[in-house]
């Protein structure tokens, strides 16, 4: 009994040593983190909206309502996670950034914010994380599928594996026309955001 009392210490103690240096390593690391995130997104917004000098929070636009124009398009697996306006050097307003994500891609949830004009063109998507297969799904953050939506003008993308003939057509990643799919889905989720915003495609 004795024997079994002091191996339970042990393991008590080690447990509780083992949580305190996990929660130290934790409050040291929390705010490197946060501000590397932070970076990341900052550099993602401007890269799809270079014209724009501020990214600001409005509460014109919000996240909840950008859910429901998404489910109330039939648009699946695709959730906003963050909308903010874009402003040039005067304080006009030039257009939308959007962090979206869709659940629908071939390892799961893909992340990355899109751009949107006043006028309704897409200026494009930088991806946030992408856990797809690597030299398939992992072509999404490429430029040959990526460019596709770039400085595009529709109501909404579609897929297509036999060649695009538009400009709502977008030609699928060879092998891996789930995560083209998942990446359209979340492009066009944030289409029909905008479009209740009383956007030029509404």
């Amino acid at each position: 009994m004795n024997r079994i009392l002091k191996e339970g210490l042990i393991l008590f103690a080690i447990t509780v040593i083992a949580g305190a240096a996990l929660g130290f390593v934790y409050t040291i690391t929390k705010n490197p983190i946060a501000a590397a995130q932070a970076k990341a997104q900052q550099v993602a917004y401007q890269a799809v909206m270079p014209e724009a000098s501020e990214f600001v929070e409005d509460e014109s636009v919000n996240v909840e309502d950008a859910n429901k124009a998404i489910a109330d398009a039939g648009i699946t697996g695709t959730e906003m996670k963050k909308v903010l306006v874009g402003k040039d050097a005067s304080g006009a307003v030039i257009g939308y950034v959007m962090n979206v994500s869709n659940m629908e891609g071939y390892a799961g949830e893909l992340n990355f914010t899109v751009g949107i004009l006043a006028d309704g063109t897409v200026t494009g998507y930088e991806t946030l994380t992408n856990n797809e297969t690597a030299g398939l799904g992992q072509k999404a953050k490429e430029p040959a599928f990526r460019d596709q939506f770039k400085d595009k003008k529709v109501d909404q993308f579609k897929v297509t594996k036999t060649g695009a003939t538009s400009d709502e057509e977008i030609d699928a990643i060879s092998g891996a026309t789930i995560t083209s799919n998942a990446m359209t889905k979340g492009v066009n989720g944030c289409l029909a955001y905008f479009k209740t915003l009383g956007g030029a495609n509404s």
